[in-house]
């Protein structure tokens, strides 16, 4: 339980700079205010700045204004919980649990562009693996930076983790990963890939053939295509979510940085333009700073 009080409190913490966009575009939008037109007009220039995007904004304001009529509220306070309520409602499509029990070894394939926190947060995505019992190998898939295999060595060696790391082809490395995962009896491969921007097609095309590969490895593999996702970026978190999906059929998502950003709501974007599962969110640099996304949770620490 404490463990989990810290957690909100530093998901709290983490969301605060937009926070900060949602509840002062002009003073502090909910205190001391009658609920009437210019309420909603503020709030709605809010949450665009916030980065929930233009869909998501519409349908939050209108779902307020509807719930307001309804139930008479005339007050910031209560329109502030309705918000808290109306963002659970759109997050809750995000929210799933992550589970790795569909093969042995379950080989989970990570992309995103370059600087998005990739490699990090997969030395964090083992850490908690490990929380939950399960074995786990990593695949130095990014063959093209040697401070990327440097990297994930040192997550490895912090995480007591084995990593195969080979300076050639990217797919050799996935498919060498998967037969020593096979042999030592691993439960869960992570591979990592170079980072690369949606337009550079010639290596979406490299992706796509270490995914292919890894499907000769082992059958069904990946079981997982999961996209990292920089929340500083806002908007344009949403048109890679796009794009990689597009591209690879991506089955879930993890936004890192939440805590350096005002852009916190692009989440709100991505649940109402592209939902897909957001297993996780990063909130700091520890090694416990990425946990289980919870629909309530966010919103809580979103709206305050």
């Amino acid at each position: 339980m404490v463990a989990a009080l810290s957690w909100t409190a530093r998901l709290k913490a983490g969301l605060a700079r937009t926070r900060d966009v949602l509840n002062t575009p002009v003073s502090e939008l909910f205190v001391s205010r009658r609920v009437d037109e210019s309420l909603f007009e503020e709030l709605e220039v809010a949450l665009l700045q916030a980065d929930c995007g233009v869909p998501a904004t519409q349908w939050l304001i209108e779902t307020l204004r509807t719930r307001a009529r309804k139930e008479k509220i005339e007050d910031g306070e209560t329109l502030k919980a309705a918000l808290k309520d109306a963002l659970t409602e759109l997050l809750s499509p995000l929210e799933k649990r992550f589970e790795v029990t569909i093969a042995k070894p379950c080989v989970l394939m990570i992309a995103g562009v370059n600087g998005s926190g990739k490699t990090t947060s997969i030395g964090k995505l083992a850490k908690w693996l490990q929380s939950q019992g399960k074995s786990v190998l990593l695949a130095a898939g990014d063959t093209f930076r040697a401070a990327a295999r440097e990297q994930l060595v040192a997550w490895g060696e912090r995480n007591n983790v084995p990593v195969i790391s080979h300076a050639t082809d990217p797919g050799a490395v996935v498919f060498d990963a998967l037969g020593a995962a096979r042999a030592r009896g691993i439960d869960v491969v992570i591979a990592d890939t170079a980072g690369r921007l949606p337009t550079q097609l010639h290596l979406m095309e490299e992706i796509r053939k270490v995914k292919r590969v890894a499907g000769k490895a082992q059958a069904g593999a990946p079981h997982e295509v999961l996209l990292v996702l920089d929340a500083n970026t806002g908007q344009n978190t949403l048109s890679q979510v796009k794009a990689f999906d597009d591209a690879l059929g991506l089955t879930g998502l993890i936004v890192t940085k939440l805590d350096g950003t005002a852009k916190g709501g692009v989440v709100c974007a991505i649940a109402r333009e592209r939902p897909k599962p957001l297993y996780f969110v990063g909130v700091g640099e520890g090694i416990d700073d990425l946990r289980p996304f919870v629909a309530r949770d966010f919103a809580e620490a979103l709206v305050g």
